[in-house]
């Protein structure tokens, strides 16, 4: 069977590559695994062609081969990914979601990371109204108090009914925790295998936080959450 999807490439190298990749995108999250006749009917590349390439990419641990015969992403792909994180510049990525966050809510907008036993401001952007809480980046928080702090506990790891409660939640509303007049509202950013990436919080004045606008608030961090998630091609 042909190539369904087969280019013209005089160069002959570049389509090999291109062959490879389409074999190593034919895998979709929830896969335990795929055949021969699946993997060519996904990628259109024909069968001969898979084993082929097969060979190679389980050489480099791309890919790797059960005792059904049943095709697998291999482990290289996960320290790819690991690397690929661990280099990722999350500036760019994170600041122009938490502006849209303040210019939609009118209040200041941060992302946090764990480090250790405690909480991180990574990044930053203030609200434009004068009366506000401050806080500056790399502005180090305690963990189990407070949005952010309630947050990365919570979804690293923790037990307990308290920590259940906001996983099964998925945000975490304080009301004055860490000071009585500042209120906040933390949504965990979570990885393909739901590891913690950061959480993205919404704070200012408690006063301001009422019951007809944390709806509204939450729909908006949720949405911040959803964007970071998808821009670190985590889906």
């Amino acid at each position: 069977m042909p190539d369904t999807r087969k280019v013209q490439d005089t160069t002959g190298g570049v389509e090999a590559v291109e062959r490879a990749l389409r074999v190593l995108d034919s895998f979709a999250p929830g896969d335990t695994g795929l055949s021969l006749k699946e993997i060519a009917d996904r990628s259109g590349v024909n069968k001969a062609t898979i084993l082929r390439l097969s060979v190679s990419l389980e050489k480099f641990g791309h890919i790797t081969r059960d005792a059904e015969g049943l095709f697998h992403l291999g482990p290289s792909l996960w320290r790819l990914g690991s690397v690929f994180r661990q280099n990722l510049r999350m500036g760019p990525i994170v600041r122009p979601v938490l502006a849209s966050l303040v210019r939609a809510t009118g209040e200041s907008a941060s992302f946090y990371v764990r480090r250790g036993t405690s909480g991180v401001c990574l990044y930053r952007v203030n609200s434009q109204r004068l009366a506000r809480d401050h806080v500056e980046e790399g502005e180090i928080i305690p963990l189990g108090l407070g949005a952010s702090g309630q947050v990365l506990d919570a979804f690293s790891m923790r037990q307990g009914k308290h920590a259940t409660a906001i996983q099964e939640a998925g945000y975490y509303l304080s009301l004055g925790e860490r000071d009585p007049d500042v209120a906040g509202l933390s949504v965990p950013v979570l990885g393909i295998e739901d590891e913690l990436l950061g959480a993205v919080s919404l704070s200012g004045l408690r006063v301001r936080f009422s019951e007809t606008v944390i709806e509204t608030y939450r729909d908006a961090v949720l949405d911040a959450a959803r964007q970071i998630r998808v821009a670190f091609g985590e889906k």
